[in-house]
């Protein structure tokens, strides 16, 4: 029926090859089915239609009539006889009958023989379509086998970022020599889970940035893939990261410091090897020139001040003379973190990456660490839960939320007014395009088969193409944490020391002629260097050291709950968190150890995962609902704040003052303490005082030391 097909072809220009073979076939299979105008309309009307420039049907229907006329043709209407190529076949044929036999037709008819398929699709394309396929399907089979068969521990954060070749070119011709940090569109995973989506990156020389955000979503990683230049950093920027402990050998500390200048020792020991070989009586003349150039270079960096900066550095991170002249085996995993740190300041590389710095300190090497950051010639990014320290030092804020990096000018302050208004300046932005593409996106599923708006459909998704990706505004549930009220009410003091004495070994007095007490409503922070005696004497008010001389005191009702700084290591890795609390408190039902947990934030499936597999914000949450499972009236909390985020801080310091119960906590964290203490005691000297003043007279003695000792 080409003839049929030359009608439309002659009247409508159809490039569409898909549609030009539906009509055909439709025109073979089904002519002598058209019994009228109207058929042929119902046939081919709809698609003419769709797929012409004809503004109107009439032009259709005029086609259909001499499609019609044309098929009236070939066809006798009067007997139904089929004239030309169509014929009647000599007797009826019984299909199901003939199943087994070979039937001999006179001529081919299209409802009875096979009809040759010819296929229109390019075999060697289709071939190479499928093999990458395959392939593609080969790689997420490998992909997935391997993160099924690797733990979580095993895995690596893996990252990509957009690259301009032209800077790449300039630096490595020398000519790139910016100090800044730029890093366009890059994306970090940490095993399947993505952290970071196209984030941006750009950190001015000289400042101090503070990187925010909730536990968990990937700041670590950042400094991580920072510092291992897993993204493309310029190559003269010399980066150093605080994570590792230094490792215990026989270098005497001060030295360890010092050999964290490169530059120095090098020189240092390039003068060593020239004295040697002078001595030897050697005569070449060069030795002595190059001698007096490394002269003149150790002048220049002041090669013989060092020791002494060094020793300032030590000494204002809680290094004593004595401690200095150590090696560095002799120090705890805590103290050669302060090690480390101690390097790092020395060093002064280009870009200094600190990750949680007051995790290991006191709070006098806090504030010695404040003023020494706030002088700090190059740049740093810190990674910090303590919100007075970042107030104090930083001069900029990353916030990293819903997988991007937002970059706030000032304080941590300024901050936080204006965090809230940016966001939710966002979100509208989201939701004003999310409706403008939602508008675009109707028309082009509208038109999408109309020639006519063809044009108009391929603008509309170039339109889409350009716009710029928006995220919504991730929506965080705010922490929760809720300390349970003990039904018995006491008054009074309920837990004293008097004239207690205490000591591990004899002839080493930690405490003597103690003499403190408390009651349901004390809010008491104890403060004071680290090795003072802090945890021991929490250890002796809940009553797991004995004094060696002196009375402990409580109430026959007092019901005390013990946090300690090493819960993480004293919870069972290998169980479920609701499995833990009902091995502690057996025999109640899952929906009361379930409650329990969601009182502090452990709810849904992560109290029915393997305590191994939670954070370490998420183990301190499970180590507070343990504690507080037999209802206690007295808490006894010994650096609570570790592992846990700022928004998580303020809802303990919250739950501290809603807690219808006594407190007694050690901690580091300057906001906290403002928020809970009512009294202030510290701890050193072998005693513990009540210091009137609280915190800001803390502050003033530790001031008047550093003046007396002559640091900053």
């Amino acid at each position: 029926m080409a003839t049929c097909m030359d009608i439309i072809l002659k009247k409508f220009q159809i490039d569409d090859s898909n549609i030009n073979l539906y009509l055909e076939s439709v025109l073979e299979n089904a002519a002598d089915e058209f019994q009228s105008i109207d058929d042929v309309y119902n046939a081919v009307g709809p698609i003419l239609e769709s797929s012409t420039v004809s503004d109107s049907s009439r032009e259709v229907m005029e086609v259909c009539k001499l499609i019609y006329d044309r098929i009236s043709l070939m066809f006798d209407r009067s007997n139904g006889e089929q004239q030309d190529f169509m014929k009647k076949l000599n007797a009826p044929v019984h299909i199901a009958s003939a199943e087994n036999e070979e039937i001999v037709f006179e001529t081919s008819s299209i409802w009875i023989g096979k009809q040759e398929k010819k296929s229109t699709v390019d075999q060697k394309k289709l071939e190479k379509a499928e093999a990458k396929i395959k392939q593609k399907q080969d790689r997420k089979d490998k992909i997935v086998k391997n993160s099924s068969t690797n733990s979580l521990t095993n895995m690596e954060a893996s990252a990509s970022q957009s690259i301009n070749r032209k800077d790449v070119k300039t630096e490595s011709q020398g000519k790139h020599k910016v100090m800044d940090v730029h890093i366009e569109n890059f994306d970090i995973s940490f095993g399947n889970k993505v952290l970071f989506e196209g984030a941006n990156l750009h950190v001015a020389c000289g400042r101090r940035y503070g990187l925010v955000g909730r536990n968990g979503m990937g700041k670590t990683t950042l400094l991580k893939m920072l510092s291992t230049r897993g993204l493309s950093l310029p190559k003269h920027l010399t980066i150093l990261h605080v994570e590792q402990e230094v490792e215990g050998d026989d270098t005497i500390a001060l030295q360890s410091v010092l050999e964290s200048d490169t530059i120095r020792e090098n020189l240092l020991k390039e003068e060593k090897r020239l004295h040697l070989e002078m001595e030897n009586k050697s005569s070449d003349p060069s030795l002595s020139t190059r001698l007096s150039e490394i002269y003149t270079e150790l002048t220049d960096i002041e090669a013989d001040k060092a020791p002494a900066k060094a020793a300032v550095i030590l000494t204002g991170l809680g290094f004593t003379p004595e401690m200095q002249k150590m090696t560095t085996k002799e120090f705890s995993g805590g103290w050669r973190m302060r090690l480390a740190l101690a390097r790092a300041l020395f060093g002064k590389p280009d870009l200094l990456l600190l990750d949680e710095p007051t995790n290991m300190l006191d709070i006098r090497a806090i504030m010695w660490l404040e003023d020494y950051l706030q002088e700090w010639p190059s740049t740093a990014i810190i990674v910090s839960h303590d919100r007075s320290f970042l107030e104090s030092v930083c001069t900029d804020i990353l916030h990293l939320t819903s997988r991007q990096l937002d970059a706030y000018r000032g304080s941590y302050e300024q901050f936080m007014l204006t965090k809230d208004e940016k966001l939710k300046n966002r979100q509208k932005e989201y939701e004003a395009q999310k409706q403008y593409r939602d508008h675009i996106q109707v028309f082009i599923d509208r038109f999408r088969y109309n020639a006519n708006r063809a044009s108009q459909v391929q603008s509309k998704l170039k339109l889409l193409e350009k716009l710029p990706k928006i995220t919504p505004v991730e929506k965080l549930t705010p922490p929760v944490i809720r300390f349970p009220s003990h039904a018995v009410k006491l008054a009074g003091t309920v837990l004293r020391l008097d004239e207690v004495m205490f000591h591990y070994l004899p002839g080493e007095t930690i405490f003597k002629n103690v003499n403190i007490s408390a009651g349901l409503d004390s809010r008491i922070c104890i403060v004071g260097e680290n090795g003072s005696g802090k945890t021991t004497m929490l250890k002796i008010l809940n009553g797991s050291l004995e004094p060696v001389k002196g009375i402990r005191h409580t109430h026959q009702n007092l019901r005390i709950g013990y946090f300690t700084q090493h819960h993480v290591d004293q919870l069972e890795m290998g169980v479920t968190s609701v499995e833990l609390l009902a091995s502690k408190f057996p025999g109640r039902n899952d929906e009361e150890y379930r409650h329990q947990l969601g009182s502090y934030g452990v709810a849904g499936d992560l109290a029915l995962r393997p305590v191994s597999s939670l954070s370490g914000g998420q183990k301190s949450r499970v180590a507070f609902a343990l504690m507080s499972m037999s209802r206690p009236n007295f808490l006894i909390l010994d650096e609570p704040t570790n592992h846990l985020d700022m928004e998580t801080i303020e809802a303990l310091g919250i739950a501290i003052n809603d807690f219808a119960g006594g407190v007694i906590l050690v901690s580091h964290d300057e906001r906290l303490i403002r928020l809970v203490c009512r009294e202030l005691w510290l701890c050193g000297n072998q005693s513990v005082k009540s210091l009137e003043g609280g915190i800001e007279t803390y502050r003033r003695l530790l001031e008047e030391e550093f003046k007396r000792i002559g640091i900053k």
